[in-house]
């Protein structure tokens, strides 16, 4: 198991807080553009790399700290692109209801 799960990055929970608690609607140029964002195939190589590592129990301590980070990132971008898809959404309907 990750150590994610025990010690959780605070900046990337922080940062997904923000994102859950923003009350109004993302514009749908910022919602597209969230929705653009994904990592390089360098990074993916990387991450596959890195779980076949934890998975074997065969990371060292700084490969687990690079492996949690890519997961807290991961994480806050899977909250942030949710947030856009339900924006953009949403778009039509309050459009037809002007």
């Amino acid at each position: 198991m990750s150590s994610q799960l025990l010690t959780p990055n605070r900046e990337a929970a922080i940062w997904a807080r923000l994102m859950r608690a923003q009350k109004d609607e993302l514009s749908s140029a910022a919602a597209e553009f969230l929705l653009s964002i994904d990592f390089e195939e360098s990074d993916r190589q990387r991450m596959l790399e890195l779980a076949e590592r934890s998975q074997a129990g065969a990371l060292t301590a700084e490969e687990g700290r690079e492996f949690d980070s890519y997961l807290h990132v991961g994480n806050l971008l899977a909250v942030m692109q949710s947030k856009a898809r339900r924006a953009l959404k949403r778009k039509p309907r309050d459009r037809s209801n002007s």
